[in-house]
């Protein structure tokens, strides 16, 4: 029977800590390396052979989960307050490392959380920033109504953000002066920009055949 070599890794921005032990809990190997995937692969190359690897959810999990998941015999990612409930000791100041990890992972306490699979996680990140182009525009109509407000420009509300509507109250009416119509018109074309960005990414997430078929099921 093959013994079995648990990794755990502490991902931060630019390097990577790892602890590699076998099944009793004896250190194979730690170290350090850079955060980036040519780095992982000469590092893939060194390890014992079969593996797990483990590491806290964050921001720099998702592509690290992806390029070792071929690779490894499972790759599990934990949640990162249950982990620090299990994998920290008393001290308030102590610190989850590689090491806790890789015995989290080899005892079985690691309390792993789920990972979607790398087609949801692009279509998850598609539509966070379909989300923030509607949020800033929002925000864009907003400081155009609010600069209006602050000038003592009276305007119909619902005909605000309407093309004709816009142009002809920049062009006839007299409290809106010469430095403040740069400033509107700064705001109306962001406005038009986010707009036609966000109605192309949604075309393009209609065609998508993969949320397709998740909506349709």
């Amino acid at each position: 029977m093959e013994t079995m070599y648990y990794i755990g890794l502490d991902v931060h921005k630019k390097t990577i800590d790892y602890c590699v032990k076998d099944g009793s809990g004896r250190i194979y190997a730690e170290g350090s390396i850079r955060a980036t995937r040519l780095e992982l692969d000469m590092w893939m190359k060194t390890l014992p052979r079969p593996w797990t690897a483990a590491m806290e959810a964050t921001i720099f999990t998702a592509w690290i989960y992806d390029h070792l998941q071929p690779h490894a015999a499972a790759v599990k990612v934990a949640h990162p307050l249950m982990l620090r409930a299990i994998a920290v000791a008393k001290k308030k100041n102590d610190r989850i490392d590689a090491k806790k990890i890789a015995d989290c992972l080899r005892c079985d306490f690691l309390p792993e959380c789920y990972m979607a699979s790398t087609e949801i996680r692009e279509r998850r990140r598609t539509l966070r920033y379909r989300n923030l182009l509607v949020r800033q525009a929002v925000q864009m109509k907003n400081k155009i109504a609010v600069l209006l407000m602050e000038a003592g420009v009276s305007y119909n509300k619902q005909k605000l953000h309407k093309v004709g509507y816009f142009r002809e109250l920049l062009a006839t009416n007299p409290d809106i002066d010469e430095g403040l119509k740069p400033l509107l018109r700064l705001c109306r074309e962001t406005v038009v920009r986010l707009g036609k960005t966000e109605s192309a990414l949604v075309r393009s997430l209609e065609r998508d055949s993969l949320l397709v078929e998740r909506v349709d099921g």
